[in-house]
């Protein structure tokens, strides 16, 4: 993957689901996925997945600035350097299913959940790993 030479974006900071309950979301993303609690408002949670990213989780219904939640098809999370490792035995340990991990062209991996509202989560360690002989951020 070859980066811009002026890359405008750095990345997601933020990522809102709808959710018929929040507060069942909340204790998902906080007791498997180890995300941390930033904020709680009448009608949404605030949740920390890593230094730069946060979730949201709404409820249903319009919000300031004509936003909403959104029900996500698939999205990913980035993990550290054994990191998949961990997410699988945390996983177990909490009794959730996924698939994999998944091994992709160039070496790293992903693993595939779904949430307890159904969204697919995908946990890849591919910033986190150098394709054998390939660098993945050529310049």
């Amino acid at each position: 993957m070859e980066r811009a030479p002026e890359e405008l974006l750095h990345g997601i900071c933020e990522l809102t689901l709808e959710a018929e309950d929040p507060g069942v979301l909340e204790r998902f993303y906080r007791e498997v996925l180890g995300c941390t609690l930033l904020a709680r408002e009448d009608d949404r949670i605030w949740l920390s997945c890593g230094e730069r990213t946060r979730l949201g989780l709404w409820t249903r219904g319009a919000k300031e600035f004509g936003d909403r939640g959104g029900r996500h098809v698939h999205f990913a999370f980035q993990v550290p350097p054994q990191g998949l490792d961990r997410l699988r035995a945390r996983l177990e340990e909490h009794s959730v299913s996924y698939k994999g991990p998944v091994r992709h062209d160039g070496g790293d991996r992903s693993v595939y959940l779904e949430d307890p509202e159904g969204n697919v989560l995908e946990v890849w360690d591919f910033f986190e790993r150098e394709p054998e002989g390939v660098d993945a951020f050529a310049r």
